[in-house]
């Protein structure tokens, strides 16, 4: 078993994502904190997981092009922390698997 987090950068603004709707494989909600993070208490088997960022409720009345982002990974057993980094702007994300 691994824990896992994610960071939430708003590119466009310059700031964390505070606020974000998140959900871990359809069934995990979750909101990132004021720093635009959010550390899952249960931890996550090993194989396929994904992580769906509701980006449209995030931007709201702010144009943009991505209702929502969902983000496909694999958990390795052997490592015992996986982080899923998102950089969001309003017409285009970016993501990394962090430390």
């Amino acid at each position: 078993m691994s824990s896992l987090s994610t960071h939430v950068l708003d590119s466009g603004e310059g700031t964390p994502a505070a606020g974000l709707a998140v959900t871990l494989d359809g069934t995990t909600d979750a909101r990132t904190d004021h720093d635009g993070r959010i550390r899952f208490d249960a931890e996550v088997d090993p194989g396929r997981h994904t992580l769906t960022f509701e980006t449209g409720a995030y931007f709201g009345d702010r144009p943009h092009f991505h209702p929502e982002v969902t983000v496909a990974f694999v958990v390795d057993p052997s490592q015992e922390h996986h982080h899923v980094a998102l950089l969001l702007g309003p017409y285009s994300y970016t993501t990394y698997r962090g430390s």
